[in-house]
């Protein structure tokens, strides 16, 4: 009995040992060594504001009004015009010894003052060097030298599922840290094109953005950036902008203020599952082209509509939100090649990279469809129209069909009344379509249950739609 007790007492210990050995990693170190190059950052807005109406507290009625009326009289132009200052917080750290701090661009967006705090308290005032609001990258500068700065790790060298660390100010509780793991890499988030996120389950909330995301050797992979959220604090889900990027657009923001990117001059969507049926691929890969820019690189380079972008020098279009990181990090003017997959073959394309223009608000014109005309849906439950000489002539279209009316399957399609069918695409053929009694028969031969895939214009964007399930009715 004693020999076993000894011998459940050493496994305990050893249990216990192996337990210690495995247990949580220590962030002290790594808090203590990297902390001080995190800094706090305020910054202040000025809002001019209109004249207030002042509102009196009584009633025309009450015996109080005309004292009021008196003795808080109001101004000519029935207000007080009053200015507001809109304050924001957020995080940065340094990456040279003489004042150079990287953020994100819309943690300084618009302000008129931006405040430096430093760990050991000193305050300065920094100006904006450059900020690029399609990757969200901001460079300032303060007059300082002898500060510490961040070691700069490699993004590419990070597993999923290790531990990373942020460091900043949530809610402005200055040098908050908190950690976690790296839930995925290489993320596409909606509206932004350029930035492969780096996805962490770090606590991240506002005050954070802007702070260094740390691996566990005390080196920056990433820039806080966004949160994942419905309530509006964190629930699990944060996203980092890759350092090599960053360090990318603050090298252009410092050299002349501004970020250069290239461009094809396409409009791009993703090869579903339907749509690489329709083209004749063996799986969904790569970029499908929409539309070509008159004049722009992609056109002179010969690609077309339909086309479908497999690689860019050599890197594989896994999504198709690969396409612009890739185009968009190469030099204006460099000679690039495209893997393109046309009409069931691939075929290499050269291509001279354009320069994208600065950022400007894109007014869109939408062609309104007619009245729905009182007919009988097709196939796809649309009901279609050949355009008119005035639409043709405004859409700058010699063809097409408006649809008036979706019903049906199409109803559970992204089809919409105003839209124009450009062209049906089957087993990677494409024809265009001219009139209505062609639509229709070209629908005809299509089985019971097949998905039929329509290359539409809408405004003046064009895309690639799928309607699944086609029923049996001519």
């Amino acid at each position: 009995m004693k020999r076993l007790a000894s011998l459940f007492f050493l496994w305990f210990l050893t249990s216990f040992a192996f337990a210690q050995s495995r247990g949580l990693p220590d962030f002290s170190e790594l808090a203590e060594k990297q902390g001080p190059a995190v800094v706090n950052i305020s910054t202040t807005q000025v809002v001019r504001g209109q004249a207030q109406m002042m509102p009196f507290p009584f009633d025309e009625n009450d015996p109080a009004f005309e004292f009021f009326k008196r003795f808080v009289p109001r101004s000519p132009g029935g207000g007080i015009p009053r200015d507001f200052e809109n304050k924001s917080l957020g995080s940065g750290f340094v990456i040279s010894g003489d004042g150079y701090i990287l953020t994100n661009a819309h943690v300084v967006d618009a302000a008129d003052e931006v405040t430096v705090r430093l760990t050991d308290k000193r305050e300065f005032k920094a100006r904006i060097i450059g900020a690029d609001k399609r990757t969200d990258i901001a460079l300032i500068k303060i007059e300082a030298s002898g500060l510490p700065v961040v070691r700069l790790g490699d993004p590419a060298q990070l597993k999923v599922g290790e531990w990373v660390v942020a460091i900043g100010s949530p809610f402005g509780f200055d040098n908050s840290v908190t950690a976690g793991i790296v839930s995925a890499k290489g993320r596409s988030l909606p509206q932004e094109n350029y930035v492969p996120f780096i996805q962490t389950d770090v606590a991240i909330n506002p005050g954070n953005s802007g702070g260094p995301l740390f691996n566990m050797r005390g080196e920056v992979v990433g820039i806080n950036s966004q949160i994942y959220s419905r309530s509006g604090g964190y629930m699990g889900v944060s996203f980092a902008i890759p350092i090599d990027v960053a360090m990318d657009i603050q090298n252009q923001l410092r050299a002349s203020g501004k970020v250069s990117r290239g461009r094809l001059g396409v409009v791009i969507q993703e090869v579903s599952r339907e749509l690489a049926d329709s083209l004749g691929l063996a799986r969904p890969m790569g970029a499908v082209v929409n539309s070509v820019e008159k004049g722009g690189p992609a056109e002179k380079a010969g690609l077309e509509p339909g086309d479908v972008i497999l690689k860019f020098d050599g890197k594989a279009i896994n999504s198709s939100s690969d396409l612009p990181r890739f185009v968009g990090s190469t030099r204006p003017g460099t000679r690039s090649t495209l893997q393109v997959w046309r009409k069931g073959s691939t075929r290499d394309i050269p291509v001279v990279v354009g320069e994208m223009p600065d950022e400007k608000q894109a007014s869109a014109k939408v062609q309104k469809g007619a009245k729905p005309a009182e007919q009988a849906p097709n196939r796809l439950g649309l009901v279609v129209s050949e355009l008119s000489a005035d639409q043709k002539r405004e859409l700058k279209m010699n063809s097409g069909l408006l649809i008036e009316d979706v019903r049906g399957i199409g109803s559970r399609s992204d089809l919409r009344p105003g839209d124009v069918i450009i062209a049906v695409i089957s087993k990677g053929a494409t024809t265009e379509i001219k009139t209505v009694e062609q639509f229709n028969k070209l629908l005809s031969q299509f089985e019971k249950g097949s998905n039929v895939t329509l290359l539409v214009r809408r405004g003046e964007m064009q895309t690639f739609i799928t309607i699944k399930g086609l029923n049996g009715n001519n």
